[in-house]
């Protein structure tokens, strides 16, 4: 299998930045006041090909999958709470379940390789509201070990980034908000990240669900036993396949669908950004489309982010994943769009720009 990936057109269109940043100067302001919630409403602009862009249908998708590195005890938490969190999520009970309810945004699980069957006992072709099921054959209870061989085989990881892709296109609306759920998903992350941006993997390691430090040692002595077992993995889909997971590799592939469309792609933390990550060296041009919501807790991502050269919109000391950050940075998303289209401009509203100028500067 050979996925045919998305290829990306660059978003910048002189004229329309210009209209927007006119738009954005001239609104009753002193111009730059509003920091940046007026950058944020410019990309959002360019990402949407309006200056009165409008946020539709927002999907917040949890990707879910299990690791086989966990046996190696990278991870506080053993790998039964993968399923356990994703029937909470499936429930209403989970933080982004709540931060979803607040904001009206629909929320879907996807089960990428978790070790459980989430459809047994019900009948053949039945489903359940707010799953999908897309594991790929052969590997339905989550990546091998990668301290023992690949984690997925090429075709595998292909397979799984054809599931992305294919699931975005069922998705109504011009949003996608990341979240993953996977024990053991932030030392893929970890790996992803100093392979791919050739950092030690100390500065890319941390506490994950909440590892002392020398549980944290432990781990970074793991991964670094990982990278050293795959050196060849160095391209961005043979390191995705080598070391990543498959709530991962699916991830990518909706983020680059969820870019060919002009989506706007939220992305939440630290497992969010290492699939952004992977589709950045396959696509560059996805970072158009990107709102990074948060600095994560996790000690790696600020690397990524810095590797990136994009900056987060919170900085709050989160670190629970589930695409929780994503959720509680959608109304400055919102915000911004209101802004501009429903913000009267100094001419619309009567106001002198330079008296109003002058007033905000005393």
């Amino acid at each position: 299998m050979n996925t045919q990936l998305p290829t990306l057109a660059d978003l910048r269109a002189l004229a329309l930045t210009q209209a927007l940043q006119h738009k954005i100067d001239h609104k009753t302001k002193p111009r730059g006041s509003l920091g940046r919630l007026e950058a944020l409403a410019l990309q959002l602009g360019e990402i949407l090909g309006s200056d009165s862009p409008v946020l539709q249908d927002p999907q917040l998708v949890v990707f879910a999958g299990d690791h086989g590195l966990v046996r190696r005890g990278v991870s506080a938490y053993p790998s039964d709470v993968s399923w356990q969190m994703v029937e909470n999520f499936l429930a209403g009970g989970a933080a982004v379940s709540v931060f979803s309810r607040v904001n009206q945004i629909a929320l879907t699980v996807v089960d990428c390789g978790v070790k459980h069957d989430f459809l047994a006992g019900l009948p053949a072709g039945t489903g359940r509201p707010g799953l999908r099921v897309c594991k790929v054959p052969g590997a339905e209870q989550g990546t091998a070990d990668s301290s023992e061989q690949p984690a997925m085989t090429l075709q595998q990881c292909q397979q799984a980034l054809q599931h992305g892709l294919n699931l975005v296109k069922t998705l109504p609306g011009n949003a996608l908000l990341l979240g993953e759920m996977g024990i053991g998903n932030t030392s893929a992350a970890s790996l992803l990240l100093a392979r791919l941006a050739g950092l030690e993997i100390d500065l890319c390691t941390g506490a994950g669900t909440g590892l002392d430090a020398s549980a944290v040692q432990r781990k970074t002595t793991i991964l670094r036993e990982v990278l050293a077992r795959h050196p060849h993995a160095i391209a961005p889909l043979d390191a995705l396949a080598a070391l990543g997971g498959f709530e991962i590799a699916t991830m990518v592939g909706a983020v680059l669908q969820a870019a060919h469309e002009r989506r706007v792609i939220v992305v939440d933390g630290f497992i969010a950004s290492s699939a952004v990550l992977v589709a950045h060296a396959l696509q560059p041009l996805v970072l158009q489309r990107c709102v990074f919501a948060h600095r994560s807790g996790e000690r790696g991502h600020e690397f990524m982010l810095q590797y990136l050269g994009v900056q987060a919109l919170l900085d709050l000391g989160l670190r629970l994943g589930e695409g929780s950050g994503a959720a509680l940075a959608w109304p400055l998303l919102q915000a911004a769009c209101a802004m501009l289209r429903e913000m009267a401009s100094f001419e619309s509203a009567g106001v002198s720009e330079k008296t109003a100028e002058q007033a905000a500067q005393v």
